[in-house]
């Protein structure tokens, strides 16, 4: 049949894709998702969370991301959503109710603190913070409404790195569940699954996106039945997430073991060396013998990433903000993970509730980026010596 003009312009036609082959992962834009037939349409629901109904729920790109982190996890199961805190979200409304409560380590994302706080709490959901090196200890905190513990290790900003497998050894014993924000270390360096947690997250925006141009988050997970629960979530809540960023986040991936390598053994090349600069008290670094944690991280981890951080001496603060205005290389920003370096000026004592912060002086959190070295290095100590009381020893 001769189609009109009209009807042609939105009928397309096929093309042969005979001899087509790309490394390329095609990017699969759909609202929409037609069927052969009504009694396919009708029957729609039965594909499961796996299947394609409507774009909202995913399309060949989303599945695709999904799968390659199921395979960097070790996981059965992978969903992706719109950020590293919609993730969590998300993980936590999936599994709690009211009545029940959620564990969760003082030295957690500021945000999950405050969605336990702000969101959960006025809805009948209770929450208790814990010290994140406290081990096989947090046995003593379950009760009887504990369904989840939750973890971040190491803390993005202070460094800690717990005793996961303790954790989750005894919450298995108590069949709390558990789930580990992983996204310092990506699954490159970790993979939370195999030491017994029962979710994985990754805040896909930092090192897999690596170049802070997108937003995006991810679970992992081997159980079945707990991930067609959070896709039920998910599609209630009407969570969905743009194939482009997905088709970025698998381009970021490409390249995340070569990047996760090179800042990795630039940051602890660096946090060993500014050790001895009379503005820094401390330097928090899971590689360095003295941070809080480092016998779990060289037991757990097969690696360093790009981010530690830098504890200041208390006279510095007076000449702090004019010092990061001086900066070359380095851009003053959060977030992490990006191909630019970049410095966070921090204070954490409000934000400890159960483990006071022991440190006086403001804290820089420092991610490495791709620059050369020697530049990287050149701002960073030209700083620091910007920061230097007049007299200091050095």
């Amino acid at each position: 049949m001769m189609m009109k003009d009209l009807t042609q312009v939105v009928h397309h036609p096929q093309v042969n894709e005979q001899g087509f082959a790309s490394l390329a992962v095609p990017v699969y834009r759909a609202s929409t998702i037609i069927f052969d037939s009504a009694q396919a349409y009708a029957d729609r629901k039965d594909r499961g969370p796996d299947g394609y109904s409507y774009g909202l729920h995913g399309t060949p790109t989303t599945k695709m991301l999904e799968a390659q982190l199921s395979a960097l996890e070790r996981a059965d199961h992978s969903v992706i959503l719109p950020s590293g805190q919609a993730a969590i979200a998300i993980l936590f409304l999936t599994i709690l109710k009211a009545g029940d409560d959620v564990l969760i380590p003082d030295n957690v994302y500021p945000a999950v603190r405050g969605f336990c706080q702000d969101y959960l709490a006025p809805r009948g959901i209770g929450h208790r913070i814990y010290d994140p090196m406290i081990g096989a200890g947090i046995g003593d905190l379950i009760g009887p409404a504990t369904r989840l513990i939750w973890t971040e290790s190491p803390g993005s900003t202070s460094m800690e790195v717990g005793d996961l497998p303790a954790i989750a050894e005894v919450a298995r014993a108590r069949s709390v569940l558990t789930g580990c924000d992983n996204t310092w270390a990506t699954p490159l360096l970790f993979k939370p699954l195999n030491i017994g947690m029962d979710f994985a997250m990754e805040a896909l925006t930092k090192y897999v996106g690596g170049h802070s141009d997108l937003l995006l988050g991810s679970l992992s997970l081997r159980d079945r039945a707990w991930y067609e629960r959070i896709r039920s979530t998910m599609r209630m809540l009407g969570i969905g997430v743009s194939p482009e960023d997905c088709a970025l986040a698998l381009r970021g991936i490409e390249t995340m073991g070569v990047r996760i390598s090179h800042i990795g053994g630039i940051s602890t090349d660096f946090a060993h060396r500014l050790q001895s600069m009379p503005a820094v008290a401390k330097i928090l670094h899971p590689a360095l013998s003295d941070c809080p944690g480092h016998d779990h991280w060289k037991r757990d981890f097969s690696g360093a990433s790009g981010v530690f951080s830098v504890v200041l001496a208390p006279d510095c603060d007076g000449a702090l903000d004019q010092a990061l205005g001086a900066l070359h290389v380095f851009a003053i920003g959060a977030s992490w993970g990006g191909s630019r370096s970049l410095i966070a000026p921090m204070s954490l004592a409000q934000a400890r509730t159960v483990t006071p912060w022991p440190h006086v002086g403001r804290l820089l959190r420092i991610s490495i980026g791709l620059e050369d070295p020697a530049d990287l290095w050149d701002d960073l100590s030209r700083l620091l010596t910007a920061l230097t009381p007049v007299g200091a020893d050095g």
